[in-house]
């Protein structure tokens, strides 16, 4: 074992204190018995791209949605499952460090523990690396004592994960196989599910007798679809981040002289900069999503900062807070180009001293444009997505230096009539990133962990593991899991050169984008001129583990239209009414009146789902 995993932590008196809470466990995941009932076979939910997942993944796509029941009740499809022979899983952390992550280990130890003493757990030590060279830690109580409810990944680390190449794909199912593994959990976003998904369909395909599982832990909250509602990590990152915003918020109202630009995390999506809007109700917030739709410059971005900012003067406010997500820079037109432009010539080969020369002339012409700083961290080698260092890119900075020079402008123009513009420029990442987790994620995570476990009692390879109806109490959660093909779309247009592009066109988990015609954006925009110009800033505080706030959950969460799996579920559950009353037999008006209901539900369904493959 590697000397820096694992070891017992120094806990102060709140960690300790933390240690010990036990999260409840929905009714369904108590006792000793798994029941489990298999539902419809699954499709994929852009119906144009079925038949290219159906043909990558053709031992995993098409299985049934599953939900776990307690162990009184009685489902008409479902089975028990009462012996649970010794078993040994493997869990490795993929992707970036989430708050809970410990917790989904500490659940899964703890199902595999209750079912079989005699199970084992293996924690692969840095990550995907660690799993391809077969370092492992086993999990027990007394190594997990200081790791529960904790924030970080420390307990087994990571890496620059994925698992994708011939060769990783080749390296874990070795490992699988020298470890003796029954099962394989891979803890990620999007990236690391995608893979999880590959690496079950390869299992199968060679018959290698470990089941692999993925489990939604991502702060970027973009893992969203009809079966996940939520991400571990997402709520106690908002928490986090709202609080230091609302402090910034109130120092702004305070001096009343400076513009906050604060940039957040969450890769490509803009999930983190709308829940946080939500909660603390800073003055101004640009989505990532809304610059693509509209396809705003740079120039159009500055720009409405700039009227944001005269608009707040003439009320004599010279002071205010600005969100912007940190995938905003790749959202932009033509940085984007111009991005894609340079990763194109870094691939090729060209180093970042030479690249400058080798732009075509627009290019050239708009890197130029940068400030210094701006053009080094955008000649950083992209990511293996082919996406930029986005983490690395100062966008708070680029506008606050566009802002005052335009307001500038603007003051000796005699347009502008506020004070001097003075900026202050954050990012808010790291600080959030390695908090404890907030109740709801511990909860979340610890429960995530003991589905994990009846996947794996009911055989399944290839699933993710789901709860629904997450805004509710824990008592009322549903307990599930989907297949993670029926979660996949494919994107038929082609992105940059290189390795990046070769992955384009094929079936992946991709990130979930805010819905510019959802709820919560719907009530962003609602809110949006009396943000800007009333100073209504909210602070929600510090994470609350008891009492007032202890219980609160994301404002999208809460607002959102959401339990598709529950849904499903009562579906199914009229389907068997109608089969009950409408049996040979029965009246005449009865059998009508029921051709006539489902004859017009399947015209409007048939309609609805056409217009999806338009």
């Amino acid at each position: 074992m590697d000397s820096d995993y694992g070891v017992p932590r120094e806990l102060s008196d709140l960690q300790k204190n933390r240690s010990l809470y036990t999260p409840e466990l929905p009714p369904c995941l108590q006792g000793t018995t798994v029941r489990v009932e298999f539902g419809d076979a699954t499709a994929a939910a852009d119906p144009a791209g079925a038949h290219a997942i159906a043909r990558s993944f053709p031992h995993t796509y098409g299985q049934p949605l599953v939900h776990f029941f307690r162990e009184k009740s009685k489902p008409v499809n479902a089975q028990t499952i009462s012996e649970h022979p010794a078993v040994r899983v493997g869990l490795v952390f993929c992707g970036r460090q989430s708050p809970g992550g410990h917790n989904v280990v500490w659940g899964l130890h703890e199902a595999l523990k209750i079912h079989n003493p005699k199970s084992v757990l293996l924690g692969f030590l840095g990550g995907s690396d660690g799993l391809f060279a077969q370092k492992t830690l086993e999990i027990t109580d007394d190594v997990l004592a200081t790791y529960k409810n904790q924030g970080g990944y420390d307990l087994l680390g990571r890496t620059k994960d994925q698992i994708r190449t011939t060769e990783q794909v080749n390296s874990a199912m070795e490992a699988c196989k020298a470890l003796k593994l029954d099962a394989l959990v891979i803890v990620g976003g999007v990236t690391s599910n995608t893979d999880a998904a590959q690496l079950a369909e390869t299992f199968a395909e060679a018959k290698c007798s470990t089941k692999v599982v993925g489990v939604p832990v991502t702060l970027n909250g973009d893992l969203k679809n009809q079966f996940v509602e939520a991400n571990v990590g997402f709520d106690t990152i908002c928490k986090v981040n709202s609080q230091l915003i609302s402090n910034v918020c109130t120092d702004a109202l305070s001096a009343e002289k400076y513009y906050y630009f604060i940039r957040l995390m969450g890769r490509k999506a803009s999930h983190v900069a709308v829940e946080c809007t939500l909660q603390s109700h800073p003055n101004m917030v640009i989505l990532a999503e809304e610059v693509a739709a509209s396809k705003l410059t740079i120039f159009d971005i500055t720009k409405q900062i700039c009227d944001a900012v005269q608009a707040r003067a003439e009320q004599d406010k010279n002071h205010g807070v600005i969100l912007l997500p940190e995938g905003l820079i790749e959202s932009i037109p033509e940085v984007y180009a111009l991005l894609q432009e340079i990763h194109s010539l870094l691939r090729q080969g060209v180093s970042a001293d030479n690249i400058s020369t080798q732009l075509s002339p627009w290019a050239s012409a708009l890197f130029e444009f940068m400030p210094p700083f701006i053009r080094k961290q955008l000649l950083l080698y992209p990511e293996s997505d082919d996406s930029a260092q986005l983490s690395q890119i100062e966008t708070e900075k680029l506008l606050a230096e566009l802002v005052e020079a335009e307001i500038n402008k603007r003051l000796k123009e005699g347009t502008y009539k506020g004070k001097k513009f003075n900026a202050i420029c954050h990012f808010f990442g790291y600080q959030a990133r390695g908090s404890l987790p907030s109740k709801f994620d511990c909860d979340y995570a610890y429960v995530l962990g003991h589905i994990c476990y009846h996947i794996l009692a009911a055989g399944l390879n290839g699933y993710m593991a789901t709860v629904t109806n997450l805004k509710s109490p824990s008592n009322k959660w549903r307990c599930g899991a989907a297949p993670i093909t029926a979660m996949m779309t494919v994107k038929h247009y082609g992105r940059g050169s290189g390795s990046g592009a070769a992955t384009l066109g094929k079936p992946f988990v991709h990130p979930a984008a805010v819905d510019l015609r959802g709820k919560v954006y719907e009530l962003l925009r609602q809110n949006a001129t009396r943000f800007l110009l009333d100073d209504v800033y909210r602070n929600p505080g510090p994470l609350q583990f008891d009492g007032p706030g202890a219980d609160s959950k994301a404002v999208s969460l809460c607002v959102e239209d959401l339990d598709y799996m529950g849904r499903i579920k009562e579906l199914n559950d009229y389907l068997d009414k109608v089969r009950t009353i409408v049996k040979p037999g029965c009246s005449q008006d009865v059998l009508k009146a029921a051709l006539s209901a489902m004859s017009s539900v399947t015209d409007i369904l048939s309609v609805m789902t056409s217009q999806r493959l338009e």
